[in-house]
């Protein structure tokens, strides 16, 4: 009788958590369909945007002028983007305590004062990357992970670098199941690249910095493209475009207002060290 008992309570936690991650599909189907895919701009304000609070956050201002296809930057139009939000469980990577929000259209805190950006920040940030299947490609700032597992679905050539240490630990498991051992998830400071792995076909950097680092340009390949948020700590920054052509120039577009944490690191603390 026991036996039955540990066997009806073991289908029965099966059902349950069967139906919990069927609940959490039809939460990533309403996210990608209304946040991202039918993202539209209202009275210079783009719908269903808080106010900047955390780390990856649009800001709720409209795309910058510079930006010449300004409309293609209010909806993600990329269908391989809107089927990798789809199909990624945000909620992985969310506090358990906070799995109840992982859906909401906001970025949450993940510790050590860092978070896991909003979902739309993620999704925009991928469509501005454009990789190719082939693409080897690097991410500064892995945080929770979340955004190396949506890029997993592009490429298997992702190599992802956090410099919080304890962050970096428990992003590894996560992204085990995404096919990125502990030669691609790395702890490290991002601001100096991954010189060993380079040329990159693209880099995302998940975190501000007042300039583009030197080695992350660098890095990348001609014909390349970097995405990274750019302004001082603390205040809107630029999402800024930077494109590298086959004879080596460098360009630059920005695209939309963010708010991202500092990127922390880089020649001033290894000074210190």
């Amino acid at each position: 009788m026991k036996g039955i008992t540990v066997s009806a309570c073991l289908i029965l936690s099966c059902h349950i958590a069967a139906a919990a991650e069927e609940e959490r599909a039809v939460e990533r189907a309403i996210m990608v369909q209304e946040q991202l895919a039918n993202r539209r701009a209202t009275g210079g304000r783009s719908v269903s945007v808080p106010p900047p609070s955390l780390s990856g956050d649009a800001t709720g201002s409209a795309p910058m002028a510079s930006n010449r296809n300004v409309a293609d930057h209010l909806s993600i139009r990329n269908p391989k983007v809107l089927e990798a939000m789809r199909t990624v469980p945000r909620h992985w990577f969310v506090p358990a305590a906070m799995q109840r929000d992982a859906y909401a259209d906001r970025p949450l805190p993940i510790g050590f004062g860092q978070t896991i950006s909003q979902p739309y920040i993620v999704a925009l940030m991928t469509e501005l990357l454009d990789a190719g299947p082939g693409s080897k490609i690097l991410e500064v700032g892995t945080g929770s992970g979340y955004q190396a597992a949506i890029l997993t679905k592009f490429t298997p050539n992702v190599y992802t670098m956090e410099i919080v240490e304890p962050l970096q630990k428990q992003a590894l498991p996560r992204l085990q199941r995404f096919g990125l051992g502990g030669e691609r998830v790395l702890h490290g400071d991002g601001y100096f690249g991954l010189e060993k792995e380079a040329p990159f076909d693209g880099i995302i950097v998940t975190a501000a910095a007042d300039h583009i680092p030197p080695p992350l340009l660098q890095q990348l390949r001609p014909g390349g493209r970097m995405i990274i948020p750019i302004g001082p700590v603390h205040a809107i920054q630029r999402l800024v475009v930077v494109e590298k052509d086959a004879a080596g120039k460098v360009r630059s577009r920005s695209v939309h207002p963010v708010n991202f944490v500092p990127l922390t690191g880089g020649p001033r603390a290894a000074g210190k060290k």
